[in-house]
């Protein structure tokens, strides 16, 4: 469309617009506005003429209309939405002639669905997701899922607000959500909000108007939460009766209680859904992030923004980070104050080592005890810094087993005993059968193949070592790094397979809760993890006791798996996205606001923080386990992961789609991760102490048996593990004020709950 003469009498609204011809007759569609587009009528003009303008603001909110005045003149204050939503209702409704449910008369705005209650009437409409349709979707199909977003939940729909982008021919929807969905929303998922007396409680709907900012949701909920909560509601959207779907093959149905978006997306009606970025927050947030030269990170606003699992995450790394302080200035005086340095680049180097400079009490001594102390008191620390922030995000109470099923569980219907609503059920022991039977013997086996894998490089690495000894050729100087090349093919593959296999038994044990799915996938590609990380390190220190063959193997991996993890994770995704996404992505300021939306869509998808956890948890396990063996673990650790923080925020802002991001109140599974890793540490110190040529000699003078030191090694083992254990129990995993609010917040709930029982 091009360009007109500006009107005489400009329309004011704030934002940018761009002023294009209206069409002289409207169609009768579903809807005839584009997303943000308004039509500029005068008094006494018919709907549709005079100039239409295009909103193309940046992503605050679209400006609508109020709500109310005659419906004969328009629902929304004069603009065309009453005369067009007449037009469309024979549109929409299914070949059977029924609509999907009930709406209430007030209309949000142009192009938006109707809200279901007066209260949730506004002059802004904020998109938040953005849904993405299939390539074949017919536009009948479009019209009927539109309405059934914007259907109340008593009739199967998500109560939320829907826009159909361009036109219904169009593949994208824009979903927000009303203010009664939010409120519904966040007591359903259990969030903690501010009350009246300053202290956080657990929502209630029935006592909204205790809470503070209840009125604002762009203050009273964080924008992830908004966008996980339009998230929550559409995949929970379940039929109430059986449904047949326009457009869609007559052997398609929809039958009662099924869920609506998991069967729409095995038909290849849904394609995607990208939570929606705010050019303005995210260009804050950057420039306070990893733009400036500070060292703090905004994680206030990283919670905000992204959402409880980034900032617990990045709350982690942080805290992770400048926790390597001390052992990392231990490492360093041990080194080097001691006279050690030499000997470590000789045992590195390969070097042989002369034992009669060392000492009895060696700083690997120091460095083995330091570590397992060090070790159990950061979890124990972490442990009361993730409850402090779990109470001030609003997530110390969340209550996710109440809540509707995620959209992956099935069984049959039924009454839950503990709501009491109608949805599938599957018992508990059904699931424990299936893991006992079937997830632990498949993910033994894989382990068993990580061995096999180990115990196949080992072998072929000593006959192609004979290989190159009788041959002495170029050719056999070649192929001694084959075992290598294909001992890490093999694991790559394997591992690939392997999450495959992960992801399928998780779906087979049907969980109800997102959460617990989420745990159990963790756990099995941890203990899968651990296994192909460590085995290796494993060997060498319990078998083949070869201590400088350990410390060269660290080293290198310590060094190399950096290089590479900087390398793949920042270095190559920024030149894709600079030199071959972007150009594609290229945009201006008039572009129409559905096009920005589709550039968005158009990043790769966050691949999640799985491997950011996995990296952490290695050089955990590396500092924990093996750090006696070479001090400047921790050294390297830390430089490493001081531009970590930054290059992780650089790819959360730049370089992926925005991910959904659930509420948690802590790591999750993460956090028992590194915990056992800490009980771990003390056998793997105390084996390594029991190597050290130090104490080997020690033995030697004192002419101790074998099953004497082997005892000696056990006592102190226990002796450490009780000093781990009375440090953990002397350190409270909540502050003491943090318990007295969680208590609050429960008896606040009990109180709020006989006032409503009361009431009713």
């Amino acid at each position: 469309m091009s360009k007109t003469k500006q009107a005489s009498t400009p329309y004011t609204v704030s934002g940018k617009f761009l002023r294009i011809p209206a069409p002289k007759t409207l169609t009768p569609k579903y809807n005839t506005q584009k997303l943000g587009e308004r039509t500029h009528t005068e008094a006494g003009t018919a709907v549709g003429r005079g100039d239409q303008i295009l909103f193309i603001n940046s992503l605050p909110g679209l400006t609508m209309s109020k709500a109310g005045g005659d419906e004969g003149e328009g629902a929304a204050g004069g603009s065309s939405i009453s005369s067009t939503a007449k037009d469309q209702q024979p549109a929409d409704k299914d070949v059977e002639g029924k609509l999907p449910g009930k709406q209430s008369t007030s209309a949000v705005g142009p192009g938006w669905t109707k809200v279901t209650c007066p209260c949730c009437v506004s002059e802004q409409v904020e998109p938040l997701v953005l849904v993405k349709l299939g390539a074949k979707v017919r536009p009948e199909t479009k019209r009927w899922l539109i309405k059934l977003i914007g259907t109340p939940h008593s009739d199967g729909g998500a109560a939320l607000l829907a826009h159909p982008g361009e036109d219904t021919a169009g593949d994208i929807i824009v979903v927000s959500a009303p203010r009664c969905t939010l409120l519904q929303g966040t007591e359903e998922l259990g969030l903690c909000k501010l009350y009246s007396d300053g202290d956080m409680a657990a929502f209630s709907h029935n006592d909204k108007d205790n809470f503070k900012d209840s009125d604002n949701m762009e203050a009273f909920l964080t924008l992830a939460e908004r966008q996980y909560i339009v998230k929550y509601g559409l995949e929970n959207m379940r039929t109430q009766r059986e449904v047949k779907v326009p457009g869609l093959p007559d052997s398609f149905l929809l039958k009662s209680r099924d869920n609506v978006w998991r069967k729409l997306g095995s038909a290849g009606v849904i394609a995607d859904m990208t939570p929606l970025h705010s050019r303005a927050k995210l260009k804050a947030l950057g420039k306070a992030w990893y733009s400036g030269s500070q060292l703090s990170q905004p994680l206030d606003s990283v919670n905000e923004y992204f959402g409880s699992p980034v900032g617990f995450y990045f709350s982690f790394l942080d805290f992770y980070t400048w926790s390597l302080l001390p052992p990392a200035i231990l490492g360093l005086s041990l080194t080097f104050y001691s006279g050690e340095a030499q000997k470590e680049m000789e045992s590195v180097s390969g070097s042989r080592v002369d034992e009669e400079t060392q000492t009895v009490l060696s700083g690997h001594v120091i460095q083995a005890v330091f570590s397992m102390i060090w070790s159990t008191v950061v979890m124990e620390l972490w442990k009361r810094r993730s409850a402090t922030l779990s109470y001030r995000w609003g997530t110390l109470n969340l209550s996710e087993r109440f809540a509707e099923p995620r959209p992956g569980f099935h069984g049959q219907l039924g009454l839950n005993p503990v709501t009491g609503r109608k949805e599938p059920l599957f018992p508990g022991w059904q699931r424990d059968l299936r893991m006992a039977l079937v997830s632990v013997p498949v993910v033994g086996l894989f382990l068993g193949l990580v061995v096999l894998g180990m115990i196949c490089f080992y072998w072929g690495e000593a006959h192609i070592k004979q290989l190159h000894k009788d041959w002495n050729s170029l050719v056999s100087q070649t192929l001694l790094y084959l075992p290598s090349v294909v001992h890490i093919v093999y694991t790559n593959m394997l591992a690939t397979v392997y999450r495959t296999v992960a992801q399928s038994l998780t779906e087979y044990e049907n969980h109800r809760e997102e959460s617990a799915f989420e745990n159990h996938l963790t756990a099995k590609v941890l203990v899968f993890t651990f296994f192909n990380n460590f085995a290796v390190l494993f060997h060498i220190a319990f078998f083949k006791q070869d201590v400088p063959l350990l410390r060269k193997r660290l080293a290198s991996l310590l060094i190399v798996s950096q290089v590479v993890n900087q390398v793949t994770e920042v270095v190559v995704p920024f030149l894709v996205d600079r030199y071959i996404s972007t150009p594609l992505r290229a945009e201006t300021e008039d572009d129409p606001q559905e096009d920005k939306f589709r550039n968005q869509c158009s990043l790769p998808a966050f691949p999640g923080l799985f491997a950011e956890y996995i990296e952490l948890l290695v050089q955990f396990g590396y500092l924990s386990l093996f750090s006696c063996v070479y001090p400047l673990t921790a050294v390297l650790l830390l430089i490493n992961n001081v531009t970590e923080i930054r290059t992780d925020a650089y790819k959360m802002c730049k370089l992926f789609r925005k991910p959904f991001a659930p509420p948690v109140a802590d790591l999750g599974v993460w956090q028992t991760a590194f915990e056992v890793l800490s009980f771990v540490s003390v056998v793997s110190n105390c084996w390594l102490l029991l190597l050290s040529p130090q104490l080997q000699a020690l033995y030697q003078d004192t002419s101790l048996s074998s099953v004497n030191i082997f005892l000696v090694a056990v006592i102190v083992e226990h002796i450490l593990i009780l000093v781990k254990v009375t440090l953990a129990f002397l350190i409270p995993d909540e502050p003491e004020w943090i318990w007295q609010k969680r208590a609050r917040i429960e008896y606040k709930s009990m109180q709020a709950l006989k006032q409503q029982t009361l009431q009713s």
